[in-house]
């Protein structure tokens, strides 16, 4: 996927100002920056929430600038939100394909009646496609921790089978054993070959996980470098104007 040039006015505030950045298959790109660098407004430019004021999203080479957001998904553009969008009195099945439930057939009709069976087995074949620790599917999400809630939310994102999955702070508030476990299925995503855009404050996860990271600062990209050719100091610089 790439973005070229992105800007968005709202009015007379330019909140992005010529933003441009490549993220191929099986690798993470972490866009970093402080609270009104413009990460936000990005990604929602990326899954069709706003659209761009000037400037072209591609994704395969095609422009998807403008797309309404549900196309978007169809296209494999996955946001896996902060809040994570869980049901937390449904179970781990249901919480993954919440919205878009198999349903059974009939002499090749659909007769609109819940596949559980078919979708039980389908999520714990996902859960284990990830190496989620699960202790269940069966398990309400509001039982789980933070971490395994994540996991569900990844879960579902591959049931679009994405080719980018943008993910926003997913190690927020999370113990450390935890951080580590969503760390992994970051790499389980890169390995399987896709994309991965990761917003995030904690730069040790960033480190941790990145190929290269993208320091926003009002709107403009301050730097982009392969994440072994810099350090922390050096991307804390970038993001609060110290370079």
């Amino acid at each position: 996927m790439s973005l070229r040039d992105i800007k968005k006015n709202f009015g007379s505030v330019e909140v992005l100002r010529g933003v441009s950045f490549d993220v191929a298959a099986g690798e993470c790109i972490a866009v970093v920056g402080d609270n009104g660098a413009g990460k936000s407004t990005l990604m929602k430019i990326i899954t069709g929430v706003y659209t761009p004021s000037d400037g072209v999203v591609t994704l395969d080479g095609k422009v998807i600038t403008g797309t309404a957001p549900g196309k978007i998904r169809k296209l494999g553009i996955e946001m896996i939100y902060q809040n994570l969008e869980l049901a937390s009195q449904q179970d781990v099945t249901a919480n993954i394909f919440l919205g878009r439930e198999p349903t059974k057939r009939l002499m090749g009709w659909d007769t609109g009646v819940l596949d559980y069976r078919s979708a039980r087995r389908d999520a714990v074949a996902m859960v284990k496609r990830l190496g989620a620790r699960l202790p269940s599917v069966d398990i309400k999400v509001g039982k789980l921790s933070g971490g395994q809630q994540q996991s569900v939310a990844i879960a579902r994102a591959l049931t679009f089978s994405p080719k980018v999955v943008i993910m926003d702070e997913p190690t927020a508030a999370l113990a450390v054993r935890e951080i580590e476990h969503v760390l992994q299925l970051i790499k389980t995503l890169k390995a399987q070959g896709i994309a991965v855009i990761l917003i995030s404050h904690r730069l040790t996860d960033v480190f941790e996980v990145a190929d290269r990271i993208v320091a926003l600062r009002h709107g403009k990209v301050i730097s982009d470098e392969a994440t072994p050719t810099t350090n922390m100091q050096r991307v804390v610089g970038h993001i609060v104007g110290a370079h």
